[in-house]
């Protein structure tokens, strides 16, 4: 159902604007018999953003990071988690955002990245959409500790993991994060085809 006609607006009103907006909508929605149904849900905008995995081909090894988030600490515990570089646009064009944040949280400055896709990664809940990037980077790319920017409470530690490796975090639970799952399985996915495997 892709016809915008389909969805009417009723009301909106702003529960929260902080560090995101949170907004409950009612709007007027067409089923696929035609009839019409009143819902309410509530959506959480925070902008846009970017994810990327950077893959080295001498040392097999792919760019992670580490840091505490305070969602996955509140729903079960988990003291930090295991990403791929991340950030939001901040009105940015998002290759531009990419590489400021891969400078900002590792220290790696890489000027060729690939766009892969746009990935909604809550959709039932959340407006924001990620722009997927893969790029190569080697030691000689390393500009500085990277670590984060302090004033904004980061305090990201830079992992070097074999490929391998890191797809086996995903199965032992080290690595629970969507964005970095999802690259991780296309990187292992594109090197089975360049062995000339099938799935």
């Amino acid at each position: 159902m892709d016809d915008k006609d389909a969805v009417r607006l009723v009301s909106s009103e702003v529960l929260s604007d902080d560090w995101g907006k949170l907004t409950k909508h009612e709007y007027d929605l067409r089923r696929r018999s035609g009839e019409w149904q009143r819902q309410t849900r509530e959506a959480y905008d925070r902008g846009n953003g970017v994810a990327c995995l950077l893959f080295n081909p001498e040392t097999g090894c792919v760019l992670l990071t580490r840091q505490f988030r305070l969602p996955a600490f509140l729903n079960g515990g988990q003291l930090s988690l295991i990403e791929v570089p991340a950030g939001l646009l901040d009105g940015a064009e998002a290759a531009e955002r990419m590489r400021s944040e891969l400078i900002e949280e590792t220290g790696y400055q890489i000027d060729k990245l690939g766009h892969l896709f746009d990935v909604y990664m809550s959709p039932g809940s959340v407006t924001e959409y990620l722009a997927f990037f893969e790029g190569v980077y080697s030691d000689s790319h390393r500009k500085s500790e990277g670590g984060g920017d302090y004033d904004e409470g980061e305090d990201i530690e830079v992992l070097h993991v074999p490929l391998a490796d890191a797809l086996d975090m995903i199965e032992s639970g080290e690595i629970r994060d969507a964005k970095t799952i999802i690259l991780l399985q296309r990187k292992a996915i594109e090197r089975m085809r360049e062995q000339g495997l099938s799935l």
